[in-house]
């Protein structure tokens, strides 16, 4: 049983958005499902380039006790299923947030002030750490994306704020886990040598970092897909 434990949590993520946007018809996120997937394999691609090279230089590995022994390109299958299954249920969640409570979204000074926050301190921190692979790739990621959304994407960075701290409930949740809280060893090990060596519980500091690159991404691809959609309907 413990063989199959990331792929319950990656398939268990999943389950309860897809079959709550396949059967409730109100809202019906599954009339998005073409453009949701399109969004999240185009930010599949390079993330999962990135997590390739990374493990084959060991930044970070994979327990062979929690995983199927079914490998591409040398990483476990369920790592390839959690960068859909994953995205999808933040997507998922986000638009729900939006559907359900339309004002849920940050004033833009505050979105301003906390914006050039996060972008001080992450330079700050990537300047002194610089080198250390998982930290350096992932700040320079996360200040592109947040520079992006502050100067092209406002309105989209004032709604999505707010909703990636929703977000980052069940997705810390999920990564305590594969990151060793609950069980004897983690799922997923990193090299400390390659990050801060600071951790919420488990978990990396970085891992919050590459949720926002990840899904915040895929939120831009998304909004832009569906805004084609609806004008050309």
């Amino acid at each position: 049983m413990i063989k199959y434990l990331y792929l319950f949590l990656t398939l268990g993520s999943l389950s309860v958005p897809l079959l709550y946007s396949i059967f409730e018809k109100k809202f019906h996120f599954i009339q998005h499902f073409k453009i949701a997937f399109k969004s999240i394999l185009i930010v599949a691609i390079p993330f999962l380039i990135w997590d390739g090279i990374f493990t084959e230089i060991g930044v970070w590995g994979f327990n062979s006790k929690y995983h199927l022994s079914v490998y591409l390109f040398k990483m476990p299958i369920e790592e390839w299923l959690f960068f859909f299954c994953i995205p999808y249920a933040c997507l998922f969640t986000h638009e729900v947030l939006k559907y359900l409570f339309p004002k849920f979204k940050l004033v833009k000074n505050l979105t301003i002030i906390t914006s050039v926050i996060l972008i001080v301190l992450t330079g700050i921190l990537l300047f002194i750490n610089f080198g250390k692979l998982y930290t350096t790739i992932n700040f320079i990621f996360f200040l592109i994306v947040i520079i992006y959304g502050l100067k092209i994407k406002l309105n989209t960075l004032q709604e999505y704020l707010p909703s990636f701290l929703v977000i980052l409930i069940p997705f810390l949740l999920v990564n305590g886990v594969l990151t060793g809280s609950f069980i004897a060893e983690p799922v997923v090990w990193y090299n400390n040598n390659e990050n801060l060596g600071l951790r919420l519980f488990t978990i990396p500091i970085e891992d919050v970092f590459y949720a926002f690159n990840l899904l915040f991404s895929i939120q831009l691809i998304f909004n832009a897909f569906k805004t084609k959609k609806d004008v050309s309907e």
